[in-house]
């Protein structure tokens, strides 16, 4: 039987998601947890990876369970096994050849920028201390949604096929002292995330113009974005899937 998994973590003390030679990541994590409690290796499939320091609300991976297992239960013991800065939120059934990964139709991140100092925000928002013109980044933002080659935005190197991306949404927000930035696409190139919002910071904060940075959208070249904004405020908010994939 397939299962796929909702997960939650603070990224803070993690090497991103995916598991590595040397460095921790939260598959490993995960894996070790379940394979204590199955008393056998387990192996998972996550939707996707996210960066070192990159914070989540909603993930998913999938695994292959022997046996018919009591979802309630396994959430519980599994938390048990986890530390206190990864959590499991729910487990569902589907289709055997369901994929966490190649299935997700839609992966939602924000970004969260602080514009007070806060103690209490260490690592969960960036400090930008300078002035921003937030309509004007809206502005920026709106050229974004569409199906478009995002070479520009992404890691130099990388293993990918194409860089042709469908972003659904791309808006920022004011709240109180912060400044959050939502964005939804079919799927993300490594680091575009962050190169996106550095770059519509650049445009915020008069370093370039709405002009050049429709220049850097159509030149598939790195080095003209803007540079990549830590990762502490970061946050993998949903991977959404059809409903065909899951079982009653």
């Amino acid at each position: 039987m397939r299962y796929l998994f909702s997960i939650s973590y603070l990224g803070t003390h993690y090497n991103g998601w995916q598991t590595q030679a040397n460095a921790k990541g939260v598959q490993q994590v995960v894996e070790e947890a379940m394979s204590k409690i199955f008393r056998k290796e387990i192996a998972i499939v996550g939707s996707g990876r996210t960066d070192t320091g990159v914070h989540c609300k909603r993930q998913y991976f999938h695994v292959d369970l022997a046996d018919d297992v009591n979802a309630k239960a396994l959430t519980q013991n599994l938390n048990a096994f986890l530390p206190k800065d990864i959590a499991i939120q729910s487990i569902q059934k589907i289709h055997p050849e369901a994929s966490a990964r190649y299935h997700a139709v839609q992966r939602s991140y924000r970004y969260i920028i602080t514009r007070k100092k806060d103690p209490l925000l260490i690592g969960l928002a960036w400090h930008f201390f300078k002035p921003l013109d937030v309509p004007t980044m809206n502005k920026a933002a709106a050229l974004l949604p569409g199906m478009h080659d995002f070479e520009c935005f992404s890691k130099v190197k990388t293993d990918v096929n194409h860089f042709i991306c469908n972003i659904k949404k791309a808006k920022w927000a004011t709240k109180n002292d912060l400044l959050v930035f939502d964005i939804s696409a079919n799927r993300f190139l490594r680091g575009m995330v962050r190169a996106i919002v550095g770059t519509l910071v650049d445009v915020g904060s008069g370093k370039i113009t709405m002009k050049e940075f429709e220049a850097i959208l159509k030149s598939k070249d790195r080095k003209r974005a803007g540079m990549n904004v830590p990762a502490d405020g970061l946050y993998l908010m949903d991977v959404k899937y059809p409903k065909k994939i899951f079982l009653k």
